[in-house]
């Protein structure tokens, strides 16, 4: 009898690495993220369906899913905490891996490894988020200016060669909307007029290889409020479920990471909506590979 999704403890024999990086040092508003992979994976182990009621099986029974945590993460500069993230990737390559966060700052080792390993303009990041984290720095907001912040992910991103695709945005700097018009970026603001299909967000993406990053507070606080920067508005439950659906039957998706969960006493609702984000992911990615869907 299968007692989690998390089903078995070594790394080697598993096919999903969940990858827990509770790094939190980089905020705006609301701290705490460093505390989201744990209450994330608590709700892995056992609060969650293992059935899946639009395949109609029990994903877990088809894959060997192990966890990981950086331990001490929290600790380290913002450059050793991207470098020790790419090294795990690195070390775990023959892995899909599924990254839990701590701020969206986390993202950048991951980044990091795929460009260094990959022609990056091959690939696209699908960023599903309030904010687009375009800012080259923090200088306008902190007295100590930071380049590696969770506002910067995107921008880095955009460095590295990515090509870029960005949902929910409803929030952001003249700076960033400067960057934005002159690099021609592909933004998808809510709250703009009707909001894009599924299937348009899609075929704007040109790579057959996808990146997905999503930080939570890219839903409505309606379904994920305990986030460090929550904006009203943002993309529907069933609508973000089925855009990330879609988007692995369509896509050859190559990584993921969920980030920005700050727990708060009063509520488990982000940390079980993440939870159940990232067995979608896995489960869906692994079920095409093995010919399922």
């Amino acid at each position: 009898m299968v007692e989690s999704i998390i089903n078995t403890k070594k790394i080697a024999e598993a096919e999903v690495v969940i990858l827990s990086a509770p790094y939190g040092k980089s905020f705006t508003y609301r701290s705490g993220a460093e505390n989201g992979p744990k209450e994330i994976v608590n709700c892995l182990h056992g609060n969650l369906e293992f059935f899946d009621r639009f395949l109609k099986l029990e994903p877990v029974r088809y894959i060997k899913t192990a966890h990981h945590e950086l331990k001490g993460l929290n600790k380290l500069t913002p450059t050793k905490m991207i470098q020790t993230v790419n090294n795990f990737y690195k070390e775990n390559k023959d892995k899909f891996i599924v990254m839990l966060g701590g701020d969206h700052s986390v993202s950048l080792g991951s980044f990091s490894y795929f460009s260094q390993n990959n022609n990056s303009s091959e690939i696209t990041i699908l960023q599903i988020d309030a904010h687009p984290d375009l800012r080259d720095d923090t200088s306008d907001y902190q007295e100590k200016t930071e380049k590696l912040s969770h506002a910067c992910t995107m921008r880095r991103a955009y460095e590295m060669g990515f090509k870029t695709v960005q949902v929910g945005i409803r929030t952001y700097s003249i700076f960033e909307n400067d960057f934005i018009k002159k690099n021609n970026l592909k933004v998808f603001e809510w709250g703009r007029g009707k909001n894009p299909s599924i299937k348009e967000i899609i075929d704007s993406i040109k790579t057959d290889k996808v990146y997905l990053t999503l930080d939570v507070d890219g839903l409505d606080p309606a379904h994920m409020p305990a986030t460090g920067t929550p904006v009203p508005g943002g993309l529907e439950w069933f609508y973000a479920r089925d855009l990330i659906r879609n988007l692995i039957i369509s896509k050859d998706l190559i990584g993921a990471d969920i980030v920005e969960v700050s727990p708060v006493r009063e509520s488990v609702l982000t940390q079980y909506g993440a939870a159940q984000l990232c067995y979608d992911i896995f489960a869906y990615k692994k079920l095409k590979d093995k010919g399922l869907l």
